[in-house]
């Protein structure tokens, strides 16, 4: 299973080269879409923010053994990204890595992802974040190494799209004077999804 295959990659603790890394991400991602199709939360394009094509074509590619029909994407229609997603999706694609298909992919995956309530990391099913960090410094790099605060990255990202737009949604005039200083940069805690799930079965 996809949820197998994510825990086995992650278990190397700094993998060589980046398509093993990829190919980890792409696990802990499809391994969330399975669980919110699973559960009639969401279809497999809703979740991933990728179409069926690409959805194929991923599976196929790093996963040639898994079945397709576990993703049901005969039924299933293509992803419409609200203008918030789309306002994402867009600066992710203009740091992303030039004439490089994966980045493209994983920028509509992370503008997907990001519209959900956890952390990011959380979100994309990663197991720290860590591995978002990498993820975002190999295929969208100029806009990761702006983050010089290490300022949480769903934050970073609205922080950039205002100052795109030319305007600020914070009113206070630092960031070390600012009374809600954790909300930007404070740990980003907590258990990944699947560490999660398997601790709701455990008390079931």
């Amino acid at each position: 299973m996809l949820a197998h295959h994510c825990g086995r990659l992650c278990a190397r603790q700094s993998p060589r080269l980046k398509l093993e890394f990829d190919q980890h991400v792409l696990a802990c991602v499809l391994s969330c879409a399975l669980e919110e199709v699973e559960a009639g939360e969401a279809t497999a394009t809703e979740a991933t923010g990728l179409s069926r094509a690409e959805l194929r074509y991923v599976l196929a590619r790093s996963f040639p053994t898994f079945p397709f029909k576990a993703f049901a994407l005969e039924e299933v229609g293509e992803p419409e990204p609200d203008p918030e997603e789309e306002l994402l999706r867009e600066l992710l694609l203009a740091h992303a890595l030039p004439g490089d298909p994966a980045s493209v992919r994983f920028a509509k995956i992370i503008a997907r992802r990001a519209m959900r309530n956890d952390h990011l990391w959380q979100d994309l099913g990663l197991f720290n974040r860590a591995e978002l960090s990498r993820l975002l410094a190999t295929h969208f790099p100029t806009l990761a190494a702006g983050n010089t605060q290490n300022m949480k990255w769903k934050k970073y990202f609205y922080r950039k799209l205002c100052e795109a737009e030319g305007f600020s949604l914070c009113t206070a005039p630092s960031c070390r004077e600012c009374n809600d200083f954790a909300s930007c940069f404070g740990p980003e805690e907590g258990e990944n999804r699947l560490a999660r799930i398997k601790n709701e079965i455990a008390l079931d």
